[in-house]
């Protein structure tokens, strides 16, 4: 079945160096903008300064008098370059009289300041940029004007100049940065195809070689996840086939006995044939209780994270549940602890296996035991004790009988609870004073 398709991470990554760099071009256009237009003023201020500079050493004698040039009879095939514009001259002498005048601009006042200036002329009023200057003598006035709209067309025309790279490099960039991203993210694709075929059936693992660092964690994360995979599934295949070869013999004697007590008379065999059918049932519940408690154990091995546990406080809950059973049973139950036993694990799973050990104690030893839970620290040690052997009655004497199903099984529970937390299960240890345990050795640290 193929896997619900996400976003492509191409185009995410596209989107986001797209818009970092479309950021950076509308910043670069905007600066780029105003700069144009900063130079173009200044360049068209130069030029009005140029021309006065130039024509103040013809004043008066070089300057035709009363000269004016209207709109209409402009020599504008004269303009043959971009950047030529219509200037417009005007010469007073010291009294304010015009001594010449040249050019399309309204006549601007004597008064205007020197210098660089705006001014209001015409009729209705429109912008011309201005620049004043008397001579050396101040015999004589010079104003050069030119068109604040001729102006600002200069300094678009500059500034679209300066900014014109940037709008087709734009597109240009986003192509091959398009086909930068995908071309490396070409590992990655593959790595996907290698993730796809995997078969963790066979424990199969990703056995090319990656470049990248960033792909050799991946890989290695995958591995190391195919493997935990492949090993819980082998163990819950074996736990599975010796549940069902375990549960095949109740389940058979669950329909033989029943046939029986309904075949057989009432009096003691059909008693009898009922005790055996109530005795296969519980067997077979047992069974399916210890399947729940792996499944339980192996679900918390691949989803459920450990978290700090106090195994006295543990152990004392257990015990105190545990204990009036034992009284009844005419057995002791007690705890052996010097305090905190602080690990990180799975609460859930240490009571289920701890609750295991005290139950087949309390169940497979004779009245009068001593059953022990003792905890130590120091060792990174749990076990449940008994002297349960000293106890025993003569050889020819008739002793509880054990049962290996519920043993093995409890025991197979605890086996898995110590393996998912890094123990070693250690079943029926002797001891001093023909004692035996049941012990949980725990990793240092």
């Amino acid at each position: 079945m193929n896997a619900r398709r996400g976003p492509s991470l191409t185009r995410h990554l596209l989107a986001w160096v797209l818009g970092a760099l479309v950021l950076v071009w509308a910043t670069f256009i905007a600066f780029g903008y105003q700069t144009g237009e900063q130079e173009a003023d200044e360049l068209t201020d130069g030029h009005l300064a140029s021309v006065s500079a130039l024509l103040m050493p013809l004043a008066p004698r070089g300057l035709t008098p009363q000269v004016v040039l209207p709109p209409t009879q402009s020599p504008h095939e004269l303009k043959a370059h971009d950047y030529q514009r219509s200037i417009s001259v005007v010469l007073w002498d010291s009294a304010g009289r015009v001594l010449a005048r040249t050019g399309d601009a309204p006549l601007p006042p004597f008064t205007a300041p020197d210098g660089f200036a705006t001014l209001q002329l015409g009729d209705p009023p429109q912008p011309w940029r201005a620049f004043s200057r008397w001579d050396e003598q101040r015999g004589n006035r010079l104003t050069v004007l030119l068109s604040q709209r001729e102006r600002d067309e200069l300094a678009a025309d500059i500034a679209g100049q300066v900014v014109e790279p940037g709008l087709w490099l734009l597109p240009v960039v986003a192509l091959v940065l398009g086909l930068a991203i995908h071309r490396g993210l070409r590992p990655l694709r593959r790595l996907a195809q290698q993730v796809h075929a995997l078969d963790t059936q066979e424990a199969q693992k990703i056995e090319d070689p990656v470049r990248f660092q960033e792909l050799a964690a991946n890989v290695d994360a995958i591995n190391r996840l195919v493997e935990r995979y492949h090993a819980a599934l082998t163990r819950e295949r074996a736990l599975a086939n010796e549940f069902a070869h375990e549960l095949r013999t109740p389940l058979a004697s669950l329909a033989l006995q029943a046939r029986s007590a309904r075949e057989a008379p009432p009096g003691p065999a059909r008693q009898e044939a009922l005790g055996r059918l109530e005795e296969d049932a519980l067997r077979a519940g047992e069974v399916l209780a210890h399947l729940l408690a792996l499944a339980r154990a192996s679900r918390a091995e691949l989803h459920e994270a450990a978290q700090p546990v106090d195994l006295d406080a543990l152990a004392r809950r257990v015990v105190s549940e545990f204990a009036p059973h034992a009284h009844a049973g005419g057995r002791e139950l007690g705890l052996s602890s010097p305090g905190p036993f602080p690990l990180s694990g799975h609460p859930v799973l240490l009571e289920l296996a701890l609750r295991n050990l005290v139950q087949n104690a309390l169940a497979h030893t004779p009245r009068g035991t001593q059953v022990e839970v003792e905890l130590d620290p120091a060792a990174r040690a749990l076990q449940v004790a008994d002297d349960g052997q000293q106890h025993a009655g003569p050889p020819g004497e008739a002793t509880p009988p054990l049962q290996p199903l519920r043993l093995g099984l409890g025991h197979r529970v605890v086996e898995k609870v110590a393996a998912l937390h890094g123990a070693t299960f250690e079943p029926e240890v002797a001891l001093p004073d023909a004692r035996r345990a049941w012990r949980i050795r725990f990793a240092a640290g």
